[in-house]
């Protein structure tokens, strides 16, 4: 009876991890059939940066500039925000109905109802490029690049600011964990930064070896991991508990943006050069490249809809760059006028 009792017990081990393999396995070899399924010629003027996915709606909103584009999960334009200014980035706060967009100088506060900007928050002196939106502390976090190297603060409830911590270099993306948690790349030290969004205390700054000029930055809550796109080619996934990199995969050149899907457990690094990479969390200490989405010259950034599982991204056609000066030694290639396009790839 021992022995069968051995056998039996044996077996009720080993089951449920085969059954966990098969199920990452079929996760894994599911996750590599993302296809282009709408390609739109938006037109319109002005420059596009970082967008998003309203979470209560699926509506993709685009800041470009002096107004913010908005269409739905298919394309279709729903609306066309003015009165805003060089904005670069979004955060929402579903629960509040709002949405902010880091701007020049300042940051505007979109009414979601009535999509109209609402208010516009100084912060002079600021160079403001990535916001984020923490629920914990009902607090809107600005990162700003340019001399400050620094992020604001600001109050939701009272539109003020209530902070500013120095981040010691160049900021670039941010995530929050839920628990009261801000990270944040840091592109020039390639190191990633920590802080408390309650009491603004730094609490730690990292180094990302073998990842060098992070840029996006997406979270996976569950497993406490980041994921990190790298100038070096690299999409880096990090402990975030301990700072370590646990596990690095390739992609392609121009990396600007980072999502995750935890329903999928699939992370993306959207790249200029054409490509977006989709790597598959195996566990919280592998990653798998499962697919290369072919995009367009210029889509460096993107969008995810957790719900429908889409991924957006947007570009457009390009001319030669203006001549090289002094002061912009490396001049950007010049848009092409009215040829901005929205790319929906699906499963």
């Amino acid at each position: 009876m021992r022995g069968k009792a051995t056998v039996l017990f044996a077996i009720f081990l080993i089951v449920p991890s085969i059954l966990t393999f098969v199920r990452s396995s079929k996760a894994a070899s599911n996750t590599s059939d993302y296809k282009l399924v709408t390609k739109i010629t938006l037109g319109g003027e002005g420059g596009w940066d970082y967008f998003g996915v309203d979470p209560s709606t699926g509506h993709v909103f685009i800041p470009r500039g002096d107004h913010i584009l908005v269409v739905d999960s298919s394309g279709k334009q729903l609306a066309d925000v003015g009165k805003a200014h060089d904005t670069h980035a979004i955060a929402f706060a579903p629960e509040l109905k709002s949405a902010y967009l880091s701007a020049e100088g300042s940051v505007d506060v979109l009414d979601l109802e009535k999509m109209q900007v609402v208010q516009r928050i100084d912060l002079s002196g600021k160079d403001p490029d990535a916001i984020l939106y923490d629920a914990s502390s009902k607090r809107i976090f600005t990162f700003n690049g340019g001399g400050t190297q620094d992020a604001s603060v600001i109050d939701t409830g009272t539109g003020k600011i209530v902070g500013s911590i120095p981040l010691g270099g160049k900021p670039e993306f941010a995530q929050a964990d839920g628990d009261g948690h801000i990270y944040v790349n840091v592109e020039d030290k390639s190191q990633l930064v920590a802080f408390d969004s309650n009491t603004l205390k730094m609490l730690h700054t990292w180094p990302l070896a073998p990842c060098k000029e992070p840029s996006g930055l997406a979270i996976d809550v569950e497993h406490k991991r980041l994921f990190a796109g790298c100038h070096n080619q690299m999409m880096a996934m990090v402990d975030y508990t301990d700072g370590k990199v646990v596990a690095t995969v390739p992609i392609g050149k121009g990396v600007d943006a980072n999502r995750f899907d935890p329903a999928t457990g699939l992370a993306f690094a959207s790249c200029g050069d054409g490509t977006i990479t989709v790597a598959h969390e195996d566990s919280p200490d592998k990653l798998t490249v499962v697919q290369t989405i072919t995009t367009q010259r210029g889509a460096r950034t993107m969008a995810l809809d957790p719900k429908n599982h889409n991924v957006y991204t947007v570009t457009a056609d390009f001319g030669p760059p203006p001549p090289a000066t002094p002061q912009n030694p490396h001049p950007w290639p010049k848009v092409i006028s009215k040829t901005f396009t929205l790319l929906i790839f699906a499963q």
